[in-house]
């Protein structure tokens, strides 16, 4: 494909940093651990960061450590990337899928307290696409139910809520850094909290339930394989030494995008600017009007394959997924998720994308449009 839909940003600072470890005896549990927790906790605003290996894995030991188990309800979007569902499921409690608001794609406030039940006890508030989600409010119901919040911040570092970053609000919160995401470090995620109970019971789950009592290393509880390697920090250092940077950089392809679409009547840009939010460009996700079906976006797709352009479809809705079929019961209750799932259409974004192809994946996309 000449035009991919992500492609990760590395550059000869980050493969030195990783080069550097190489030359050394530790590539796991070692320096660049604690310097890339301590990075990210400060630029969050957290006391605690735990790095693992992955968001889903970060997801999971925050349910874990939330002492969500069988039988438990936790609210979840089902506009999302499947892994907030099935963090929930890996401890056999039970996802309760709310609906969005078709603004910013986020959990719909006004739905989420008639999804609550006596055996609810958390919220996971996804930031989709990097825009923050409506955290006063998310807060004021979680507050008035004794419900624990979980943020997903998976696909929005560095985005922030009346000033500031989110994954700080919540009990606990979630980062990732897939190679699609702004900042990567190849594999990996991390956990952050204001909570030092819970950053040590998790620094535990990711290693095997180790904790260290006196000379002799005991095991005390049932945990994971969820460590990251020194090699993944001191990437993940080196690309958030640049994270202002990299944002800006988004922010100005988002810009492009947005001018660029301005004239294709049958497209639903995403808002630029949110009162008292600020948005960390994930994707850049445009929506078909409603005269299009879920064939027309899928043709679309296709016909800009053949041109060497690759879009995505995000999201499939997680209810409808034949994993989730018994955890669907209120299918007919997310009209908003199926609607604008079914048009979504995520643009080629990343880093290095220049205003030629910003160009070219718009205008072949509004010819594409007019064509239906």
């Amino acid at each position: 494909m000449r035009i991919p839909l992500s492609s990760p940003d590395i550059n000869e600072q980050d493969i030195e940093a990783v080069a550097a470890v190489l030359r050394t005896p530790h590539l796991s549990l070692g320096p660049k651990l604690l310097e890339f927790e301590d990075s990210l906790a400060n630029y969050i605003g957290t006391s605690n960061a735990v790095a693992v290996s992955s968001g889903t894995s970060a997801l999971h030991l925050c349910i874990r450590a939330l002492g969500i188990s069988n039988g438990d309800e936790v609210i979840v979007p089902s506009f999302a990337f499947i892994a907030v569902a099935n963090a929930v499921r890996y401890e056999r409690a039970v996802p309760v899928f709310v609906d969005i608001e078709s603004t910013t794609l986020n959990l719909d406030p006004e739905r989420i307290e008639k999804a609550i039940t006596p055996r609810t006890k958390a919220i996971i508030v996804v930031h989709t696409f990097g825009v923050p989600a409506e955290l006063d409010r998310l807060l004021g119901i979680s507050k008035r139910h004794g419900l624990s919040i979980i943020e997903d911040a998976c696909e929005a570092i560095g985005a922030k809520y009346g000033g500031r970053k989110v994954g700080s609000f919540g009990d606990v919160g979630t980062l990732a850094f897939y190679p699609n995401k702004q900042i990567t470090t190849g594999e990996g995620g991390a956990v952050v909290t204001n909570n030092s109970e819970i950053a040590t019971r998790v620094r535990s789950l990711r290693n095997q339930g180790v904790t260290v009592a006196g000379s002799w290393r005991a095991h005390s509880d049932v945990g994971y394989n969820y460590r990251i390697s020194e090699l993944n920090c001191a990437l993940g250092i080196s690309q958030l030494s640049r994270i202002d940077s990299i944002l800006d950089r988004r922010d100005s392809i988002a810009q492009l995008y947005h001018s660029a679409l301005a004239p294709v009547s049958e497209l639903r840009r995403p808002a630029l600017l949110l009162p008292d939010r600020k948005i960390s460009w994930f994707v850049y996700v445009v929506r078909l009007s409603s005269r299009f079906t879920a064939t027309h976006r899928d043709w679309i797709v296709d016909q800009m394959k053949v041109r060497g352009i690759v879009l995505g479809r995000y999201f499939t809705p997680i209810h409808l997924q034949p994993a989730y079929r018994t955890f669907s019961q209120n299918n007919s209750m997310l009209p908003v998720t199926e609607f604008e799932a079914q048009r979504t259409l995520a643009l080629p974004f990343f880093n290095q994308i220049g205003g030629e192809q910003v160009d070219e994946v718009s205008e072949s996309l509004r010819t594409l449009c007019a064509a239906i």
